[in-house]
Formats: C-alpha cells, structure tokens, sequence
C-alpha cells in the first residue's frame, strides 16, 4: 500500500537529513508505479520490438538518479522531475543499442516528406496505397517501413515542437503564459496550426493522438478502448506523427 502525502513527505524529510539507504529503498517502492506509467507511454514507440519488462528496468535507473538529485528545498514537484529522468533513463539506455541505422532515419524522412507532398497535392489525408505508390513499394513493405520506423522514432509530438520552436513556446501547454507579446502571438498561431493538423488527421489516427497526448493514456489503455493491437496503436501514432511532422514542417519552410 502507498503511503499517505504526509507519509512520503515524512520520507524525503527524513531521507534528506541521514541519505539512508533503506528510507532511499522505500521511496523506490513508492514511486514505483510512476516508472510504470512513464514505461507504459513509451512502449508506444517500440511496439513488440521492446519488451515492457524491459522499459520499466531501465526506467528504474533514471528513478533511482532522481531520487538521489532531487532538491526538496525546491518548488519541484518529484513527480514531474522524475518523470523527465525516468524517461531520459529508458530513452538513453534504448539508444545505446543503437539498432536504428543511419539508412533507417533517411527513409523516416523520406517517408515523412511523402506523406507531405501527396496531402499538400491532393488536398485530403495520404492513404497507404498513394504514399506506397509514391515510394515505389508494396503496401506489404511500407507496413513494414512503419514499424522499423516506429522503433527509430524515438521522439514525440511534444520533443518535436520543443526542438523546432522559438524559446517560450509550449503549444501543448494551453494555459501557460509566454512573457513576451510576440510570443503569445506565435504560439497561438501553431496552437491553430497544430489543432487544424490533427482534425485533418484519419480518424484513428486522431483518436490515437487525443488518448495519447492529451488524456495520457499508454499503449495497452489505448489498445484495449481502441479494440486493435498494440502494434496496431503504435503503427497509427506512427503514421499520426509523420502526418503532422511533415505538415508543421511545410508550414514553417513558407514562413
């Protein structure tokens, strides 16, 4: 059984004052789940290319590092910092094993550009046997490509727009306040662009993105109110990101 807010409270006091390593063993109990939850979001990239087992091992070291470099004098939720440890822990350790060729990361983009072209030509969401066409490949072979590029993907919708937008933007973030004017404007603008990409997005692809993104549910969740596979749910959110990628990509090439 979890323990009380004070409880744990009560713990990081006391783990803060001695750094006992059975107080540091009792956290790690209690913020198991948390490592769960972050391992059960991620596991939407790998599909069953990466055991869950194995996402919350290495999810347990970046839980662990945070334990020991969390700040209690600070006004930081531990959750919230060691959510982002956890997370940088199994991202970190997948990576090491480099299995995503520099081949792989090329078709991605070739894959994400073709998705672009056709939507942008044709004016309506790229099908599989357009962008198949477009490839010169068999639907059989972009199934494929779509799941080699899942695992290579490595980067959510929220990694893109903080790698690609001007300091101060957050556009998942609908409530916070950006200090400067010309900031508010532009994140206000790629809200709107952002939002008109997902409503333009296939059905399940969009349901995909809600669940996930915004109500926060991981893999299996998703798999189970959506009635398909997990790999399934992976391939969509695959194809979801490509989609919007290339769209957020297109847009900011003309501005």
């Amino acid at each position: 059984m979890s323990a009380s807010v004070v409880q744990r409270q009560e713990l990081w006091k006391k783990y803060h004052e001695t750094r006992e390593q059975s107080i540091k063993e009792q956290l790690i109990i209690e913020y198991s789940d948390l490592v769960k939850f972050v391992a059960g979001r991620l596991s939407i990239y790998f599909g069953s290319n990466v055991e869950y087992d194995d996402l919350v091992g290495y999810g347990v070291f970046g839980l662990i590092d945070a334990i020991d470099k969390y700040d209690v004098t600070k006004n930081v939720k531990f959750e919230t910092y060691a959510s982002l440890r956890i997370r940088g822990s199994i991202i970190d350790a997948i990576r090491e094993q480099d299995w995503v060729p520099r081949s792989l990361r090329k078709k991605s983009k070739e894959l994400e550009r073709a998705y672009s072209e056709i939507e942008n030509e044709l004016g309506h969401a790229a099908s599989d046997k357009e962008v198949a066409d477009k490839l010169g490949i068999s639907l059989d072979e972009l199934n494929k490509l779509l799941q080699e590029i899942n695992t290579s993907q490595m980067i959510s919708l929220e990694d893109y727009l903080d790698q690609n937008r001007e300091s101060g933007f957050d556009p998942l973030s609908i409530g916070k306040e950006s200090e400067q004017p010309e900031e508010r404007m532009e994140m206000v603008e790629l809200k709107e662009i952002l939002s008109e990409a997902i409503e333009k997005l296939p059905e399940k692809e969009r349901l995909v993105v809600t669940l996930y993104y915004f109500e926060e549910l991981t893999l299996k969740e998703i798999s189970v109110i959506m009635k398909v596979s997990e790999s399934r749910v992976s391939q969509l959110h695959t194809k979801a990101i490509l989609r919007m990628r290339g769209k957020l990509d297109r847009i900011r090439s003309l501005i």
